[in-house]
């Protein structure tokens, strides 16, 4: 029995990651967001290298003028508001003054880009035994010594008056940076990959029988042009499409005439018994085989399909098979499952399988074919499931037995016809936007699965 399907293979472990490599998509993804988040890097890091001598000299300034500030007010202050003074410094503005003693423990100020030149530049105005510090008896922040008169004292200022960007601020900067870039690489990568994966789709679709929607004509030059280009030959194939299905109609149409006039000739010829058989033979299949033309060319109707219970025509199918005298039939058949299709295509396609099935699904030297069918209702779906226990297919041949014209070399001397049953049923079935499924069974035979949407 001739039959097709496609055999689904486990993934290896070489192609899981075979996405990565060949997405346009993740790559063109992955190689902007890596261009984005080194320029924004690049952009970074000269910027800080840019700023840091302007920095430097802007907080030195600053510096140099809380100091000289300081003590200028303190020496000009009366002692009994001095307290009061400190006070306020301390509360309003983050510097607190303590005198320096011999016996402090210091420990000088964190490594930085910018101390060296902040020191280079304060010493320079207030003095080359201007000493730094960060911390001062266990107390951590910015400590900068200075005299008044022949007494010397630390100003403390708040580290973070010095440090304006903490490696916390940065890694965040750096982190809100990366999503931006990957954002963006988002969009960049949809905007160039959108029309390729439109003409991908549109591609698929032809190429399982379906008329894709045309393409939007418009974008850049080349996307224009070659939308445009595939929606001519979306066109022309159609046109074609039309043409052979006129064409192969007609003629087949045509041929019955002569056919009809030679059958009358034969019966009324003198002729043997015999002759007169094989000549009434001879042209029943060339009647047989026009009929499948006329099948084939038959064009798409959607408007006439209607609500349709299959299980109910399968159960006629299985009792007209049943009067086959070569035939054995099974049934398996779910109750009330319902479906929207043209009921003569649909009668015609079970027809076609139970008949295929009971050509080449006999086994061994058997001369009755066992033909099962079944009917479930599976999620949103009604599969229909036709059954026998012949030798089955060869894997390799499956895909091609879907083909017009084409039959198995097996079947070639068994039975006449013009190797268009089941791509008629292929034909009929995509019409009513249903799925051909063909496999060897594990204990011998073939199975023809349709499946169809389903209707409550």
């Amino acid at each position: 029995m001739p039959h097709s399907a496609g055999s689904n293979s486990a993934p290896t472990a070489a192609n899981r990651f075979a996405w990565l490599q060949s997405a346009l998509f993740w790559r063109t993804f992955f190689l902007l967001a890596f261009l984005i988040a080194a320029s924004m890097a690049a952009w970074v890091v000269s910027f800080r290298m840019v700023e840091r001598t302007p920095r430097a000299h802007q907080i030195a300034a600053q510096m140099i003028s809380i100091v000289t500030i300081t003590r200028t007010a303190l020496t000009h202050s009366a002692p009994d508001s001095r307290r009061e003074l400190l006070f306020d410094l301390a509360s309003n503005e983050g510097i607190r003054i303590y005198p320096l003693e011999r016996s402090d423990r210091v420990q000088p100020p964190p490594d930085s880009a910018l101390l060296p030149e902040i020191e280079s530049t304060v010493r320079t105005d207030l003095g080359a035994d201007t000493r730094f510090a960060g911390t001062v008896n266990d107390v951590a922040g910015f400590w900068i010594s200075f005299k008044i008169d022949d007494d010397e004292y630390w100003l403390m200022l708040d580290r973070e008056r010095i440090e304006r960007t903490s490696g916390i601020q940065w890694l965040g900067w750096g982190t809100i940076t990366l999503l931006l870039s990957l954002l963006g690489a988002v969009f960049i990568s949809r905007f160039i990959n959108q029309p390729l994966a439109r003409l991908s789709g549109a591609a698929r679709a032809i190429a399982k029988g379906q008329t894709p929607d045309p393409l939007p004509e418009k974008g850049p030059a080349e996307i224009r042009e070659t939308n445009r280009s595939f929606n001519q030959m979306v066109d022309d194939l159609n046109r074609v499409e039309s043409d052979r299905a006129v064409v192969l109609a007609g003629i087949s149409h045509d041929l019955r005439t002569p056919l009809a006039r030679m059958q009358l000739e034969v019966e009324m010829a003198p002729l043997p018994d015999d002759a007169r058989t094989g000549m009434q033979s001879d042209l029943g299949q060339m009647d047989a085989i026009i009929g499948q033309f006329l099948d084939y060319a038959k064009p798409a109707d959607s408007a006439s399909f209607g609500l349709l219970d299959l299980s109910a025509l399968l159960h006629d199918a299985a009792r007209e098979a049943t009067r086959l005298p070569d035939a054995s039939i099974k049934t398996n058949i779910e109750e009330g499952v319902s479906v929207s299709a043209h009921a003569v295509d649909l009668k015609r396609v079970i027809n076609n399988l139970i008949e295929n099935a009971r050509r080449y699904g006999k086994t061994g030297e058997s001369e009755v074919a066992e033909i099962e069918l079944a009917c479930r209702v599976e999620g949103n779906r009604a599969i229909m499931e036709i059954s026998d226990h012949g030798p089955g297919v060869p894997e390799s041949d499956m895909e091609r037995l879907l083909r017009p014209f084409t039959r198995l070399d097996i079947a070639r001397g068994q039975a006449n016809g013009a190797g268009l049953g089941l791509a008629i049923v292929d034909r009929v079935v995509k019409r009513h936007g249903g799925v051909l499924k063909l496999a060897n069974r594990a204990q011998g035979g073939l199975t023809v699965s349709i499946s169809l949407a389903a209707h409550s």
